[in-house]
């Protein structure tokens, strides 16, 4: 196998750190945002994020079936609400980026359950995850491994 680093400079840590704090405490939904960053942890294929992540969802007392569910979640019916569903939708769009950009439907979607200040504090997570995700698996940390 290549050698990979495992070095993560505490600067980048602490500002990573930083940002993510300051998007979760400004989304104000703890669950809602474990749900996020955790499927976009799905689809960078970040093991030791998911790891994590599931972890903190279930502490929060998130439903196992939302958990179980969450890699098909358009198809599954009820199981996530239309404000779930619309952040969900937005995590994927701004993760995949597959045309280019973020369609607008989807985000006007988003937009109809959050607020402006809630929508920014939105986009910053599924940011920060995806920023989290790549120093994950681009260093191939795996899960409960030393991140730093």
């Amino acid at each position: 196998m290549t050698a990979r680093t495992h070095r993560l400079d505490a600067g980048v840590r602490d500002a990573m750190q930083a940002v993510s704090a300051a998007a979760k405490k400004g989304f104000g939904d703890a669950a809602l945002a474990e749900l996020v960053m955790i499927r976009a942890s799905q689809l960078n294929r970040c093991a030791f994020c998911l790891d994590m992540h599931l972890g903190l969802a279930r502490g929060l007392g998130v439903e196992g079936r939302k958990l179980d569910l969450l890699d098909a979640w358009e198809e599954a019916g009820d199981v996530y609400d239309e404000r779930e569903r619309a952040a969900l939708a937005l995590t994927e769009a701004v993760t995949v980026l597959t045309d280019g950009f973020v369609p607008d439907a989807v985000y006007e979607a988003a937009a109809k359950h959050f607020d402006e200040a809630r929508l920014a504090h939105l986009v910053a997570l599924i940011t920060v995850i995806n920023g989290w995700n790549r120093l994950m698996v681009s260093r191939r940390i795996p899960p409960g491994g030393a991140p730093w």
